[in-house]
């Protein structure tokens, strides 16, 4: 067995993944579900929906008291997640012992957040209620928690504190690539001999009312709320937008070599990584696709492949109108004819877009498929968008042999990140 791949750089083993979403937590309860055809988008009851066009979501409700916070709820995610993938490797919960790549959503005062500093600066101040009032208590220092809550590397340094990581946690956020990306970097690290093994993280616990009012402003979300399990309907002709959610994902990835000696069990191989930025607009993809092109070449190019080497594509499909034509624009063009012939399903219409996470629990279920020979299936598919030529897996799992998988991350106007996982080598 070489433990060098064909551009002479080090294999890298997956040996550790983990998994919550709005399902539940941990590989078996999801897989189950997913694998069954279950959602788990509902309607929302954390915080009043009246007024909101869209009142359905993939909350996960069931980590932490509502009153904690999105930031809480975050940390929760990407703790349970980590532990899993950490546990599964074999290697001490507290103790890793490699760098930490976590991709994390921005952060920033909620709004009970503000009222509370509103509220507390009333008494002391002229009464007039505005935003140099928020400032002035913010700048009073008397609310240690809400400056932490805020700070974008808190999550990062609280688990980097948890499971023992070693050296600066990376905390980045490349929109909906995020997750992706974050396995990206940590593939990169051992590559340049920097770590024999890392732990990469996506998580995003922030459907907040705010959120969801940001994303119906760019006309984003699906507002089909009548019933939520079926409003999610990626490559459908009638799909109307995604429809947000929470969770979380992790892989510990380590070198074959390294990961060989100590005796670990591979579960799989991350062969290739691609990313390409997509200049073209803040919230639109580039008309000609050129930038997913790219990035399903590169991903491809990176493990050493063709086309005709993938076996099943996990799909970024959101269910927007525009990012699942984008999507069957980028797959036709790179795999041309073969397209029809490859399985690609989308497993947000049954877990809704995690976001940032969406990248790092795709990888998950990516490695789930090779390991259990099962394509879960792109539920909602009732009418196909006859504009979009695919074998989607449509409504029903399906069993298959399954080698390799293009596992597609295509950010929201911005960052696009496809990687290649396969099979432990024979």
């Amino acid at each position: 067995m070489s433990y060098l791949d064909h551009a002479g750089r080090p294999v890298i083993a997956i040996t550790g993944a983990g998994v919550v979403s709005p399902l539940g937590a941990g590989k078996d309860e999801n897989w189950e579900k997913l694998t069954a055809g279950r959602s788990g988008i509902h309607r929302i009851t954390r915080f009043p929906t009246e007024h909101l066009r869209t009142t359905i979501a993939g909350t996960v409700d069931f980590m932490t008291p509502v009153e904690a916070g999105s930031a809480a709820l975050t940390y929760a995610l990407a703790e349970a997640a980590a532990l899993e993938a950490i546990g599964e490797a074999g290697l001490p919960g507290n103790d890793f012992g490699g760098p930490l790549f976590l991709a994390a959503p921005p952060v920033e005062l909620e709004w009970w957040q503000r009222l509370e500093l509103d509220a507390a600066a009333r008494a002391s101040d002229d009464g007039k209620a505005g935003y140099d009032r928020l400032l002035r208590a913010a700048r009073s220092r008397d609310n240690p928690d809400f400056f932490r809550a805020t700070q974008f590397g808190t999550v990062g340094q609280k688990l980097q504190e948890r499971i023992g990581t070693r050296g600066l946690p990376v905390t980045l956020s490349t929109a909906c690539a995020s997750g992706a990306t974050a396995i990206q970097l940590g593939v990169e690290a051992i590559r340049r001999g920097e770590a024999d093994r890392v732990i990469s993280v996506g998580t995003d616990g922030s459907v907040t009312a705010e959120a969801l009012v940001r994303f119906s402003l760019l006309s984003a979300l699906s507002t089909q709320n009548d019933e939520p399990e079926k409003a999610s309907k990626p490559f459908s002709k009638d799909r109307d937008g995604f429809v947000m959610a929470e969770g979380a994902g992790a892989l510990v990835l380590e070198s074959l070599e390294s990961a060989k000696a100590r005796g670990a069990t591979i579960l799989g191989i991350l062969e290739g990584c691609g990313e390409r930025a997509d200049d073209f607009h803040r919230t639109r993809s580039k008309p000609d696709g050129s930038p997913a092109i790219a990035a399903v070449r590169a991903a491809l190019d990176d493990a050493g492949l063709s086309t005709e080497d993938i076996d099943y594509v996990n799909a970024h499909g959101t269910s927007t109108p525009e990012n699942d034509k984008m999507e069957y624009l980028s797959l036709s063009t790179v795999f041309g004819e073969r397209m029809a012939s490859v399985p690609i399903s989308s497993n947000k219409s049954m877990i809704g877009h995690t976001l940032t996470a969406a990248g790092a629990i795709e990888a998950v279920f990516s490695l789930l498929s090779i390991r259990e020979g099962t394509l879960p299936p792109t539920i909602n598919h009732v009418n196909p968008d006859p504009a979009i030529e695919l074998d989607v897996v449509p409504n029903v799992a399906r069993n298959a042999d399954v080698r390799r998988v293009l596992s597609n991350s295509f950010g929201f106007g911005g960052q696009n990140t496809c990687l290649v996982i396969a099979a432990e080598p024979a």
